[in-house]
């Protein structure tokens, strides 16, 4: 590991016309004595670095330097190494680790960082500015300005600049403090908002001190817009999530009047579904594990969908129009469920991994990133609510389900089976919620308890938006989303489920059909 670390960073490093040859001194002053003597020694070397004194700072970071009789050896596959030459060096028995404290550590991390500017790898860029931006020492400054010369990415050219601006925050010269002032106004990243109040708190200089109080009202100002928008992409995360639960919930209880208090436990059933086919990738087709995914899918929806037809045909055939004792043996099924799970997978949650198309993130502000998993959720809740809407309004098998749960005498006069398209509806609406079961997954853990989250959560989506109501199911999915992520940025998460509760207990009492009410004839018309 440190041999291609050494490579990448010897191959990758950008050598200055003036750059200097590692010395002996330099190498023992980096790795012996004090440490302020030691980082001193570290800045000097690291401010006009060759690939060598890049290969040494890289050994000490990786703990691979010893020292005896006062000379220094580099590790490289359990052979000394002289940090200078290269030759190869026999290590006296008695030599010793160089120990690094939690400050040269992050001197060390520091250097490096500057150094990894030059690579050619954009993401190595990226995360060296990261690691620089809460601040670095102004002796570096000519390396990053090299850096900022030479960087043809606009997004880093510009952190580049703010990393500059920090820097020069903490200059003895009260004009470039000014500047850097000026230039910090600019940024929507967190780490400038601490690096102005750490600023404003050391400043004795009237003019500067107010220059960096009107740049950290900007910077606040700019941050909150991302804290909001933040807040909405929660909104609408959580929203799709909620969406998918209760659009099963739409056929089940929207259509079919079954208040089903296992559809928590069918999703459950498509979560360790995918966790089973992950498995079996990982054993069997480890090469083409980035794409179990797009197996799992099918597989989650078939497993629920065939355990809601079980249901269906084995306990609520038997107990239609009658509420109650739907919802106890319902209920009941679902503790049987969630035992079968553990006794199968145990009780502790299992881990179901992202694919690396899912992994990461796009970062549209210094603080908002929008992960990958999330939008693909959002997209894959929008498929899904398409494909129901097209499958329920344009196909025979939802004519049928509409017709019999709007007459069910008249449908069956008509020839049609009612008692199969029960369990067809049935199935459907589990199988859906094996796929909410599939997208969960892939946001958090998988356990025996993973649907009593989210099930009374649905039921409200599916009653606030109007029973058999598609379109009223997504705006109450949304809405509730959004509410709820922007009151727990007030009263917490707790407070922000019993106040969304209240507003849903006095809207259901103002509109008990909910947002959008069935459609049909009235007496009074």
């Amino acid at each position: 590991m440190f041999m291609i670390r050494t490579l990448f960073l010897s191959a990758t490093l950008f050598i200055a016309a003036s750059a200097h040859a590692l010395s002996a001194d330099e190498v023992k002053g980096m790795a012996l004595g004090e440490t302020e003597a030691r980082v001193a020694a570290l800045n000097k070397a690291a401010a006009n670095p060759d690939d060598k004194t890049a290969a040494f700072i890289q050994a000490l970071a990786d703990d691979a330097v010893k020292t005896a009789g006062g000379k220094v050896f580099v590790i490289k596959d359990e052979k000394g190494v002289d940090p200078i030459t290269g030759a190869g060096l026999t290590v006296p028995e008695d030599a010793e680790d160089v120990i690094n404290n939690n400050m040269m550590r992050g001197e060390l991390d520091t250097a490096l960082a500057v150094l990894k500017l030059f690579s050619r790898d954009e993401k190595v860029r990226r995360d060296a500015i990261k690691t620089l931006a809460s601040g670095s020492d102004e002796s570096r400054l000519p390396l990053i300005e090299k850096a900022y010369a030479l960087e043809a990415v606009p997004a880093l050219k510009s952190q580049l600049e703010l990393v500059r601006a920090t820097i020069l925050l903490g200059s003895s010269d009260r004009v470039k403090r000014l500047d850097a002032a000026a230039r910090l106004s600019g940024s929507n990243n967190p780490i400038s908002k601490t690096v102005l109040i750490a600023r404003l708190a050391e400043e004795d200089d009237v003019e500067v001190k107010s220059a960096l109080q009107a740049s950290l009202r900007k910077v606040e100002a700019a941050l909150a817009w991302g804290d909001k928008l933040g807040a909405v992409f929660s909104g609408i995360s959580l929203g799709s999530i909620l969406l998918l639960v209760a659009l099963g919930l739409a056929i089940t209880y929207g259509l079919m009047g079954v208040i089903n208090m296992a559809h928590g436990e069918l999703m459950m059933i498509g979560a360790y579904a995918t966790y089973v086919v992950q498995g079996l990738f990982q054993k069997y087709l480890p090469g083409l594990f980035d794409w179990y995914l797009l197996a799992a899918v099918p597989v989650a929806f078939m497993a629920s969908a065939l355990m809601g037809a079980a249901l269906e045909r084995g306990v609520i055939r038997f107990l239609y129009g009658r509420p109650l004792e739907t919802l106890l043996a319902t209920w009941g099924i679902s503790l049987m469920l969630q035992q079968f799970v553990r006794s199968i997978f145990g009780a502790q949650n299992v881990g179901v991994e992202n694919p690396v198309w899912m992994s990461g993130g796009v970062q549209v502000l210094g603080n908002l990133s929008l992960p990958f998993n999330r939008l693909v959720i959002i997209g894959f809740a929008c498929f899904v609510l398409l494909g129901m809407a097209w499958l329920i309004s344009r196909t025979r098998l939802g004519l049928f389900v509409r017709g019999v749960t709007q007459n069910r005498p008249i449908a069956s006069c008509m020839g049609v089976n009612t008692a199969r398209v029960d369990t067809y509806a049935f199935a459907l609406g589990s199988g859906i919620a094996g796929l909410a079961g599939c997208a969960l997954s892939q946001v958090g853990n998988v356990g025996p308890d993973l649907g009593q989250g989210y099930i009374v959560d649905a039921f409200m989506v599916v009653v606030l938006g109007g029973v058999g109501q598609l379109a009223g199911t997504v705006y109450a999915a949304m809405g509730l989303g959004i509410l709820n992520k922007f009151l727990e940025g007030w009263t917490g998460a707790v407070l922000a489920k019993i106040a969304v509760l209240v507003l849903i207990i006095i809207f259901i009492q103002k509109r008990p059909q909910g947002i959008f009410a069935m459609k049909g004839r009235s007496a009074e018309a």
